[in-house]
């Protein structure tokens, strides 16, 4: 049994506006528009003898709540290294600042629910 590790996962949201530059000035992609995001965080790990936790979720929670404010109800073209705000790049930049807060970090999953679309950030 001490090759098995546990995955954790916990999931957050925020709302948030952007627009491509990349596309045509016509193309509706190209105007301000909105979505409700959500994300998943995932860690893998063993669990502590003295807790059975992999990781507290009020810890993961915690360090979640530092990226959310920084992306929740925001112009993302705005945000510091997401001026080209596609869902891999949300990812991306989510699991860039989680990684150093959250040792056992494996994933970071964005999605928009309501176009159906997800990305995800997996180490390795």
């Amino acid at each position: 049994m001490s090759d098995l590790s546990l995955e954790i996962s916990k999931d957050f949201t925020f709302d948030a506006a952007h627009h491509f530059g990349h596309k045509d000035e016509d193309h509706p992609f190209s105007r301000l528009h909105g979505h409700s995001f959500a994300g998943t965080v995932t860690l893998r790990g063993r669990p502590a003898a003295d807790s059975g936790m992999v990781r507290d979720f009020w810890e993961i929670e915690a360090e979640i709540e530092k990226i959310r404010d920084q992306l929740d109800h925001r112009l993302l073209n705005d945000v510091d290294g997401l001026e080209h705000p596609s869902l891999e790049a949300i990812a991306r930049w989510v699991f860039e600042r989680l990684d150093p807060a959250l040792p056992g970090l494996v994933a970071v999953e964005i999605r928009r629910p309501s176009c159906g679309e997800k990305a995800m950030m997996r180490r390795g």
